[in-house]
């Protein structure tokens, strides 16, 4: 019974956290560019997030957002803003001068990895996974209520199965950049934090669009 309840945390962590965001393609992005050693970093730091959030969620925490009308008016402004910034940030990155400079892919990596210290890759997580209202949101609320809904005695093994998800999928995403990271020159890993940026910004309009709707 307790092996079926993790499968069934597991998948429903699967099927929420396959759809691109800005969280996946942060880890992503930090695979690519700065290495196994960034991506592992980066993926390590969404997981905790994610699990933060999935616990919070079975903790209660899901009513709260489900009851309070405009806390989600307001996580959506927020995120918007804060996606605004990372997007164009992302777009005039000023480690591209180095990176264009360099010899090859693998100084190229090292030189994006020494613009980004990872105290800088830890609070860029912390922002991403915290800071997106859509992630906050189907994180607690789906799967806390999920896990909440679940009979006492198999409650654990969902929630783990669930964080189980996270981690699998962050690692994974983490290995795969690195591994095909390695094989950017240093145009492409320009061409790589443009196409982040502006996928950041997407996301940015999508929420200052749905933030704006919630508000009339």
């Amino acid at each position: 019974m307790k092996a079926l309840a993790f499968l069934s945390g597991l998948l429903l962590g699967l099927s929420m956290i396959l759809p691109i965001g800005p969280q996946n393609v942060f880890v992503l992005n930090q695979g690519l560019l700065g290495g196994l050693r960034r991506g592992l970093l980066a993926a390590v730091v969404a997981g905790v997030c994610d699990t933060v959030l999935i616990l919070s969620g079975a903790a209660g925490l899901s009513a709260l957002l489900t009851g309070v009308g405009w806390l989600r008016t307001v996580l959506l402004a927020v995120g918007a803003l804060f996606l605004t910034a990372l997007g164009f940030g992302s777009l005039r990155d000023p480690a591209e001068p180095a990176v264009l400079a360099a010899g090859d892919a693998a100084a190229g990596r090292q030189a994006a990895a020494a613009a980004a210290p990872a105290r800088a890759v830890v609070l860029t997580g912390v922002g991403v996974s915290w800071g997106n209202p859509h992630a906050i949101l189907d994180t607690v609320a789906v799967l806390g209520s999920a896990i909440a809904s679940r009979a006492p005695a198999t409650r654990a093994a969902f929630a783990a199965g669930a964080v189980a998800a996270s981690w699998l999928f962050f690692l994974t995403l983490a290995l795969g950049g690195a591994l095909f990271g390695a094989r950017l020159t240093p145009a492409h890993q320009v061409w790589v934090r443009r196409a982040s940026g502006a996928i950041m910004l997407f996301f940015a309009v999508v929420l200052a669009r749905e933030a704006a709707l919630s508000w009339l």
